[in-house]
This record gives C-alpha cells, structure tokens and sequence, in this order.
C-alpha cells in the first residue's frame, strides 16, 4: 500500500512532463500532414460508409429503426479512439529507449501519455457525430450527456491495455506484432458493427468478460433515442476495467526498475 501511494505521489509530481509528453505525441500526430486533424473525422467516417454498405445493406443488421451509419458511428467514435491508442501505448516505451535510459520519472507516464492523447481526436470526431445526428433526425436527449462521462471508463481501459503491453513488449519484442492481431480480434468481438442483442443467448454472459463491451454499448445507447443506458452491464464494465486498471498498474511497477535494462 506504501508503495503504492509512492508510485502515485510521484506520478503526480512528474505532472509537468506528463502533459508535455501528451502534447508532444498529439503534436507527432498531425505534423506535416495534409488533413491535419480532419483525420479524426475521415478514419471512423471512412469505416462507417464500408459497415454501412456490409452491415447496413448486405448483412441487414437490426438496429432497431436507426439508421445504419448513425448506429455504427456511435460506436466508431470510441473504437478509433481505442483503435489508435492501444498500439500508441504498447509501443511507447520501445520508441523512447533515450529517455528511459537517460533520465529517471514514473515510466508509466509514457503509455498514459499516449493514451491520453488519443483524447483530442475523439473529441473532435464527436462533433462530426453531432452534425450526424441533426442530419438523421435524431433527437438529443438528457442521456447524451454521459456521453463525455463514458470516456473516463473507456481512457482507464485504453490505458491499463496499453500499459500491459508496453511492459511486456520491453521483455518480448514480439509483442509488437501481437497487437495488430489483439485489435483486428477486438474489433470482431466488440459491439461496433452489430447489437448486443445480436450475441446468441448461450454467449451473452461472456460479455460481462468483455468490458469494452458494456462501455461501447453504454455510448450507443446514449445517442439512440430507441436504447436505454445498460446500467447493470456498464457497471460491470466499469468495475471490470478498474480491476483490469489495478492489475496493469502493479505488474508496470513490479518490472519497471528493470526497463532501464533491457531496453
């Protein structure tokens, strides 16, 4: 517990470089390119036009009186968000051996930071599905203000999955290309492109295993007039993420004396 309150007060101490680290990689992100943040836009955009055509017209994915394209960028938004932050994070140690080396802070600051930055495209996408719900008709209700709520779930996940892999990618270099695969399966396995309710019956309880699940799930419902919040299932989210959060906090800190090392 000691060491814990140890790890966290010096966490808060090294703040600054925290934020500067966050600025740096969203700095990273749009540097020299063309569409600057627009890409925030065109990534989640892009794939809700293919879902939409697979999902929405071939397939004829129930979604419940809702329009394909603005049932599926409810949850591409937080997708993208999880989709470019996870291989951020896992990488990040490996891509900043320099600073590891050289100069001593929390090393937990680095996949925090890179997962935190993702931060700046979600918001930006959000107003693209803003502009999607005015088109469609949708109405706003009082539940889509947990919409902003929902990202401390979703950034506490992003970054207890980023900080895994990071400390296993510095003892396994392999791990680099594991986590294409991990997104590719998590992608398949997360309520994106298709309803919960579209889970046989026989596997529903797997999804209380999955806690991006309840997550992507409670941000549809927040924008879909037809969807109530799924409290219960979001709450085992939620407390299903703080665990996963623990889990990767004290394994980052039990290996990260010897990162120095083995980087």
């Amino acid at each position: 517990m000691t060491a814990a309150i140890e790890w966290l007060s010096e966490f808060v101490r090294y703040r600054e470089l925290f934020f500067f680290l966050v600025w740096r990689d969203v700095k990273i992100r749009y540097k020299q390119t063309v569409l600057g943040a627009s890409w925030a836009i065109l990534q989640p955009f892009f794939l809700m036009v293919v879902f939409s055509f697979i999902f929405g017209r071939v397939a004829k994915v129930d979604t419940e009186g809702v329009p394909y394209p603005i049932f599926s960028y409810a949850t591409l938004v937080p997708w993208t968000y999880f989709q470019y932050a996870v291989p951020l994070a896992g990488n990040s140690l490996i891509q900043n051996t320099g600073l590891i080396s050289k100069v001593y802070f929390p090393r937990a600051i680095i996949p925090a930071s890179s997962a935190l930055s993702g931060i700046v495209d979600f918001a930006v996408a959000s107003v693209m599905l803003v502009a999607l719900m005015i088109y469609f008709h949708i109405p706003f209700t009082a539940e889509l203000l947990l919409w902003p709520v929902l990202l401390l779930p979703l950034v506490m996940f992003t970054t207890a999955v980023g900080m895994l892999f990071a400390a296993l990618n510095v003892k396994f270099r392999d791990i680099k290309y594991t986590i294409p695969f991990f997104m590719q399966a998590m992608l398949f396995l997360s309520p994106v492109a298709y309803p919960t309710s579209a889970v046989p019956e026989r596997l529903s309880a797997l999804r209380y295993l999955h806690p991006l699940a309840g997550i992507l799930d409670a941000f549809r419902a927040s924008v879909l007039p037809t969807r109530t919040i799924p409290w219960g299932e979001l709450g085992i989210a939620v407390g299903a993420t703080a665990v996963l959060f623990i889990i990767a906090s004290v394994y980052f800190y039990r290996t990260e004396r010897s990162f120095a090392d083995l980087i």
